[in-house]
């Protein structure tokens, strides 16, 4: 085996093109040393396969440690923020089997006329909020848009809902002040929502799980549920991230975009490869060794950290055909992206994630056939684990 490459996540080089940085290691093995100056170093799992392995593996575990939780989360707000990401075994498949069945993507399926009525809605304060026919698409329609499914997915009523895209905003950020102050007012207007849904239910996942699991010996106790709330929350974020990168690279990509506009059967597909070749998450929480192990031959002490390069994964030639190239008819039944991770913690999400991107760039696409990035309009945050925009600036 080759040396082991080595990564600084602090270069800028790295920050800029983080695609190109780990597909560099990827092409000199399996695995990669990832470092930050001040914060220690983690093994990162470069190869799609290897991922894989990795991901299944229960040698390597979620812990609190994956999340690195701040000085700045009050104290009491703790106990709602221990969602299933965090957690293995059987205390894990308990929790995900009490909650799948809401997510499954015939379920999903079934939400899309509210979600279609949410995007129509966004779009029209987007033309609202224009200055001439220009408009920050990411903080007038992408950051909005997960939060806005959320409230409607769990009931939280029309009149609190701007109080809920503050929030939104609030938690993509990741840190500061207003991080701080949303999360007890996340957690006690989740306990409010739960408390409304037990008295009264409604056409909402809250009722459903209230509902469904009332009878039974195990259900989700009240803990549980506002915590879910707040996981639905912080992953909600993929959604606006996943919608803004791939316009910006739509119309980068002016025949796919062509494409893609003149039929609108290929936008699963698309959303598919999109967000394998630009999808927001580049690397995984962070598993730890939960004793001396191996990786592609590769020992890895009991308590180290390892996590999921997607950023090189989803692009490697050992499995995709020609994986730098965007090509949204890259056939269906190929081997599926890691975008939304593998094995026991595929992200419970996914499927909702699937249908909102889906409805949104059909809509946005379908309503504005002149749309264009202004002139300096996508501006991107040096952040090392997600491929993000700071701002989507475009003419309608």
């Amino acid at each position: 085996m080759n040396s082991i490459p080595e990564i600084d996540l602090s270069d800028p080089a790295v920050l800029s093109d983080p695609f190109t940085a780990y597909g560099r290691a990827r092409e000199l093995g399996p695995l990669a040393r990832l470092v930050t100056p001040g914060f220690g170093a983690m093994w990162a799992v470069t190869r799609y396969e290897e991922a894989k392995a990795m991901l299944t593996d229960p040698r390597f575990e979620l812990t609190a440690g994956s999340y690195h939780l701040r000085p700045d989360v009050p104290e009491h707000c703790l106990k709602y923020m221990r969602t299933m990401q965090e957690m293995d075994g059987p205390e894990h498949a308990r929790l995900r089997r009490l909650v799948s069945p809401s997510f499954t993507a015939r379920r999903a399926a079934e939400f899309r006329p509210r979600i279609t009525r949410i995007v129509d809605t966004l779009l029209d304060e987007l033309v609202q909020q224009a200055d001439g026919d220009t408009v920050d698409l990411l903080d007038h329609f992408a950051r909005p848009l997960p939060i806005e499914v959320i409230c409607e997915l769990v009931g939280i009523p029309p009149e609190d809902r701007a109080t809920w895209r503050t929030y939104g905003t609030a938690v993509a950020a990741g840190h500061g002040p207003a991080f701080a102050q949303a999360i007890p007012a996340i957690m006690r207007d989740a306990m409010a929502a739960v408390t409304r849904r037990t008295r009264e239910p409604g056409a909402d996942l809250l009722s459903e799980l209230i509902g469904i699991h009332a009878g039974d010996r195990d259900r989700l106790s009240e803990t549980e549920l506002v915590t879910l709330v707040w996981h639905l929350v912080l992953a909600g974020q993929t959604p606006t991230n996943l919608v803004a990168n791939a316009v910006e690279t739509l119309l980068g990509h002016p025949g796919p975009l062509a494409a893609l506009r003149a039929d609108e059967s290929l936008m699963p597909g698309a959303v598919e490869e999109l967000t394998r070749w630009c999808g927001p998450q580049l690397l995984t929480l962070p598993r730890y060794a939960r004793e001396d192990a191996d990786i592609a031959g590769m020992p890895i002490g009991k308590g180290q950290p390892v996590t999921a390069a997607l950023a090189a994964a989803n692009r490697d030639p050992r499995v995709f055909t020609d994986p730098e190239h965007l090509d949204l008819l890259r056939p269906a039944g190929g081997p599926a992206h890691l975008g939304y991770a593998h094995g026991p913690h595929f992200c419970l999400g996914a499927a909702l994630a699937r249908v909102q991107t889906e409805v949104a760039l059909t809509a946005l696409l379908r309503r504005f056939p002149a749309l264009a990035l202004a002139d300096g309009g996508a501006q991107r945050v040096p952040d090392p684990g997600t491929w993000r925009l700071t701002a989507l600036a475009v003419t309608l």
